[in-house]
């Protein structure tokens, strides 16, 4: 199968539809636990128009000035507290790519580029 760039932006652009429904959207680093090490507030709309099945995440760089601390695994983004998307983050070979999982209370983290692409098959 072969998506078309127009459904592949269709998809991505809902997914960025969902991130903006509620009032406040966020992007979350948490630990294998679920609990949160360093939250993001991020814009609205979060995501720019895709681009051949491309969202670019808008208003980078991006900072949470008091980070809880901890050990990080993956990220989270939420609306309203809702969770839309969980991605795996490391130093290497994940989704995310952080110069350390380890973060300490009160660190500045900062998030300065995000995409989320539909591949066309």
């Amino acid at each position: 199968m072969i998506l078309e760039t127009a459904v592949r932006n269709a998809m991505v652009n809902a997914v960025d539809d969902e991130i903006n429904a509620g009032a406040a959207a966020t992007f979350v680093f948490e630990t294998s636990g679920d609990v949160a090490v360093a939250t993001i507030t991020l814009q609205d709309p979060a995501f720019g128009a895709a681009a051949a099945g491309v969202i670019t995440l808008q208003g980078v760089p991006l900072s949470d000035n008091s980070a809880a601390g901890g050990t990080t695994v993956q990220a989270s983004i939420f609306a309203d507290a809702v969770k839309i998307l969980e991605l795996t983050v490391g130093t290497s070979g994940t989704e995310i790519i952080i110069s350390s999982t380890t973060i300490g209370a009160t660190d500045q983290v900062d998030l300065t580029a995000l995409t989320i692409t539909q591949p066309a098959s």
